[in-house]
């Protein structure tokens, strides 16, 4: 995780032959710099993955994308509501995909779902690689049935935990409607419900969880730092022949 909550959204997933970004919601020199404490280079990334269009999901993508000409993945909805923009712009290289589809970037495949959120399409994620599986939820208002399905046979799960309800409701920095907002089934989840996701799936094979996208002000630990680097099943060493095929994507926003 290079960064998580409000402020701004971006996470690394890699393997020994793939380098994505899910989402650039930090600054593009937050990001450069946060790879760097990764040991990577933005010149090594394979492409950006975006959940949904939210400023602090995508903010850092114009410089990023445009410097680095990396492709963006995006679902035809999120790529229309980002038309208009500086980032459609400046930014050619797109490759959409339809909600609920699979493909794969190098040797990481990629299962997308929707999630609930007020955003025009937003998505969840599953990433699979060698013996190694990560699922990704954050920023949605409550956990569907489908969710859940996807998420079973996950390692690691990076999980929304947005607010205590209790210190939200007590925030004095917060209007109702803003509250109302957060609290909705389009909003984010709580850390009681994202307690209750997890304890679904501890029949599965999930071994760790990852708290993301806190509030700074509506629960207790603080994530403004990158996370530690965790390692999630093995991939297979050596050279790799990439099957991946451009014709599947759509390039044109």
């Amino acid at each position: 995780m290079l960064g998580s909550g409000s402020a701004g959204n971006s996470a690394l997933v890699a393997t020994e032959h793939c380098k994505i970004l899910v989402d650039g919601g930090l600054s593009a020199r937050q990001v450069v710099l946060r790879l760097e404490q990764c040991g990577i280079t933005p010149e090594q990334l394979d492409g950006v993955v975006l959940t949904h269009e939210h400023t602090d999901h995508i903010c850092g993508l114009e410089v990023l994308c445009h410097k680095f000409d990396l492709p963006i993945y995006c679902n035809r909805l999120t790529a229309e509501a980002l038309r208009s923009s500086a980032l459609s712009e400046r930014c050619r290289n797109w490759r959409l995909f339809a909600t609920g589809g699979e493909f794969s970037i190098c040797d990481i495949t990629v299962q997308t779902f929707p999630v609930p959120h007020d955003a025009v399409d937003p998505l969840g994620f599953v990433f699979h690689a060698g013996s190694g599986s990560l699922g990704f939820i954050t920023d949605l208002g409550y956990v569907t049935k489908l969710i859940t399905e996807r998420l079973r046979k996950v390692q690691t799960l990076v999980v929304e935990t947005n607010h205590d309800e209790k210190l939200l409701q007590n925030d004095a920095h917060r209007p109702w409607p803003v509250k109302q907002r957060i609290q909705s089934r389009h909003g984010h989840l709580s850390n009681t419900a994202a307690a209750g996701v997890i304890e679904e799936l501890l029949p599965g094979k999930i071994e760790r969880v990852v708290l993301g996208h806190l509030s700074r002000d509506c629960n207790t630990p603080a994530q403004f730092e990158i996370s530690p680097r965790f390692r999630i099943g093995e991939t297979e060493p050596g050279a790799f022949q990439s099957t991946f095929e451009n014709a599947f994507f759509q390039n044109a926003v």
